[in-house]
């Protein structure tokens, strides 16, 4: 490459005028349900094409492939990146799979789009962006479908321009509800291979789309409980956050709410912003209530999503596919999806240690770095206890 060559430039090069080959890791619901389908839709437009799957469970791969018109199956990984050689692999494994999968990608040139939660801890994620190109790739992000779609991108849009003035009060829910059966299967509920409770597996995508939204936060109070679930981590989390801007929010985290909801409001100077939905959102999903004193023109505009497109992974991986092939760091990679995982990390300390956390503070010799429970006594399991 020319010293004067941009960055942007030499990485465009190897995915210009070709389709992108694409590897499913991980052949359970959400690589059967939610990648595949996405990597398809993409491929029917010309721009991916799905090589390969790896799944250590040999049956499942091979229904996986046979259902899905993919040509080859694999059970290990290293050998499906030395043959294949993928630009982009998708990770839907459990959680404490995510950073050797990463790195592995990584390091074999491959770009990398994991479920959430991203990694069981900061010491993780940190070491995954540490494998990342330093420029143009390749990079390592974090499925936050939430964040994209209309919806989100016109409120955002409001949001930054000051249309709807300064945002002052926010509320975060996540309710949902998981029964005993649920917590019967042994993974569940404990932090070495469920990563945390509802606030790190439930309650991550609303979130990060408040902090999408409304920015940085700057520091985070809260408690955690374990009512009625017999398991590790929490299954009820409540916080109060403050944002950089002033802004000042409510988070709660539930999987004992019968009546489920995941919804955010906004209050801003001049108009009120809400999402209800549960999984998923689209244009319908989204209210925007103005003060008395705005203009009907204002509203009009402000009311006026545009085309719906629904959040979903089609719409993240269309727009990761899109940085691909400009050579720049997608959004959810980086410090950019780093950022809910601090702040879940930053909660969980909060509530167990019973002060405030300021953001910025957990970093390595802190032991919320390595583990989501610290070590504290009556979260941690017994053989990790801090003294």
């Amino acid at each position: 490459m020319s010293p004067s060559t941009p960055p942007s430039a030499a990485a465009l090069a190897p995915l210009a005028g070709r389709r992108i080959r694409a590897a499913v890791i991980g052949t359970g619901a959400i690589g059967r349900g939610s990648h595949l389908p996405a990597l398809q839709q993409l491929a029917a437009e010309g721009e991916t094409e799905v090589v390969a799957a790896v799944d250590i469970d040999a049956g499942s791969v091979e229904a996986f492939c046979a259902e899905g018109g993919v040509p080859h199956a694999y059970t290990d990984l290293a050998r499906m990146l030395a043959e294949q050689r993928p630009d982009l692999v998708t990770i839907g494994t459990p959680p404490t799979l995510h950073r050797e999968q990463s790195v592995a990608a990584l390091r074999a040139g491959a770009w990398v789009w994991c479920e959430k939660p991203p990694v069981p801890t900061l010491a993780d994620y940190d070491a995954v962006t540490a494998e990342e190109g330093a420029e143009g790739g390749p990079y390592a992000s974090i499925v936050f479908q939430h964040r994209f779609g209309s919806g989100t991108r016109h409120v955002k849009r409001l949001l930054a321009d000051g249309a709807l003035g300064r945002p002052l009060v926010a509320h975060c829910q996540t309710t949902w509800y998981r029964d005993t059966a649920y917590y019967a299967v042994p993974w569940r509920g404990r932090w070495r291979t469920e990563g945390g409770g509802p606030a790190m597996g439930h309650g991550i995508h609303q979130m990060d789309l408040l902090l999408d939204l409304l920015g940085p936060w700057s520091e985070v109070r809260a408690m955690a409980g374990r009512l009625v679930h017999d398991v590790e981590t929490e299954d009820v989390s409540t916080a109060l956050l403050r944002f950089e801007g002033g802004a000042m929010a409510t988070v709660v985290n539930s999987v004992l709410s019968p009546d489920e909801v995941s919804r955010i409001r906004i209050d801003c100077e001049r108009a009120t912003v809400e999402l209800t939905h549960l999984y998923g959102h689209s244009n319908a999903d989204w209210r925007i209530t103005p003060a008395p004193d705005v203009t009907g023109d204002e509203v009009a505009a402000w009311q006026d999503f545009g085309t719906d497109v629904p959040s979903s992974h089609l719409a993240q991986l269309r727009e990761l596919v899109a940085s691909m092939r400009a050579g720049e760091r997608p959004r959810s990679s980086g410090e950019d999806g780093r950022t809910s995982l601090e702040l879940i990390t930053s909660l969980y300390k909060s509530a167990f240690t019973d002060t405030t956390v300021k953001r910025g503070e957990i970093g390595p010799g802190d032991p919320y770095y390595t583990a989501l429970h610290g070590g504290a006594h009556g979260w941690a399991p017994a053989t990790e206890v801090s003294a």
